[in-house]
């Protein structure tokens, strides 16, 4: 099956700097894909240019296995969702939604049928007669996902479209696109700097760096073995603990000369000789007391911060003179000042070449 949106060694040049540089994605039919990076990395840069609203340095934008790379973006065969909501603030729900419909000279009778099915699918329905000012953030975001909806298109793109709405919504809304896709099966591009976001929503993530993607894979994969030190500390919250050292065989040295046997990891190929090294660690792979009697690293630790976070607690230590923090049950009572026993699950462990900085 041909891909439904295929990017093909795509540059793009802001005067002498590089924003994207060949950059190659092929995405399938029906999938959701997120590109996922700090600001500046190139994902909403991406996004734009699949759109058709910058034009691209070199390569080439196919969608369905047709090349778009000068098509305009209304022959694209594309929706698009912004960050800001974009709606006419004189018209109503009802008209923002058919408004574009309208413009191309589409059939009445077909125009409703489409916004009316958009309002059922979002469930704005007792909204249609209001203007965008009588509506809420999240009921303007669902208008301005039903107007990409109306178009029944194939691919569907996502700026940022939660970024404006605060905690709570964000999270509801988010379960509502996770529903829309499930019920559509449209392929769905949706760029967020939020790995929440990104993890929930996505089948596969491209996290972005440089305009260069480092790692493009499901969510699972890319939490549990990424690639390389940069996706490991920007994946996870708290990030990855770090500690540098070398190794040697089964065996490694942490700078201050703590050993921290690496028996239980899967190396990625066969190691000979020591070398310059980084183990990464998830707060959550860091096992307190008597779940870490049967590690093969363990060590006495002093807590130095506590951070209930309701179900969970966070804490802060020193683990081979390195300060690290670990994810516990809050069922387990934890004070500044108390001495435990911690220990590693070296086999969810990630280990890193120092100088290339890809995972071994």
């Amino acid at each position: 099956m041909q891909p439904s949106v295929s990017i093909k060694d795509l540059s793009l040049n802001f005067g002498n700097v590089k924003v994207l540089d060949r950059l190659n994605l092929d995405i399938a039919q029906g999938e959701f894909i997120v590109l996922l990076g700090p600001s500046g990395c190139g994902k909403s840069t991406l996004l734009n240019c699949i759109a058709g609203l910058l034009d691209v340095s070199d390569g080439q934008i196919f969608i369905n296995g047709k090349n778009v790379t000068w098509e305009e973006p209304k022959d694209r065969g594309i929706g698009m969702v912004f960050q800001s909501y974009a709606l006419y603030p004189q018209m109503t729900v009802e008209r923002n939604l058919s408004f574009g419909l309208r413009v191309a000279g589409m059939p009445k009778d077909e125009i409703n049928r489409r916004v009316a099915r958009a309002a059922e699918i979002l469930q704005i329905q007792p909204l249609l007669n209001r203007k965008p000012a009588n509506l809420s953030g999240g009921q303007r975001q669902r208008v301005a996902i039903g107007r990409a909806l109306v178009r029944d298109v194939d691919v569907f793109l996502f700026d940022e479209p939660l970024s404006n709405l605060d905690a709570k919504l964000r999270s509801d809304l988010r379960v509502e696109i996770k529903r829309l896709h499930a019920r559509l099966k449209n392929t769905m591009i949706y760029v967020t700097h939020d790995q929440i976001e990104a993890l929930t929503l996505a089948d596969r993530i491209a996290i972005m760096k440089n305009g260069v993607i480092q790692q493009l894979a499901d969510p699972h994969t890319i939490y549990n073995k990424p690639v390389n030190l940069y996706v490991a500390g920007f994946i996870g919250s708290p990030s990855m603990n770090f500690i540098s050292g070398s190794l040697d065989g089964a065996t490694f040295t942490a700078d201050d000369g703590t050993k921290i046997p690496v028996g239980a990891y899967d190396f990625a190929a066969q190691r000979t000789g020591a070398s310059k090294a980084v183990l990464g660690v998830r707060p959550e792979h860091i096992l307190l007391g008597d779940a870490a009697q049967g590690m093969p690293f363990q060590t006495q630790a002093e807590i130095e911060i506590v951070e209930p976070m309701g179900s969970e607690t966070l804490a802060w230590t020193k683990v081979a003179g390195i300060p690290v923090t670990f994810r516990c049950s809050s069922d387990i009572p934890l004070h500044a000042g108390d001495k435990v026993t911690v220990g590693f699950d070296i086999a969810r462990g990630s280990l890193f070449d120092a100088k290339s900085e890809n995972r071994l």
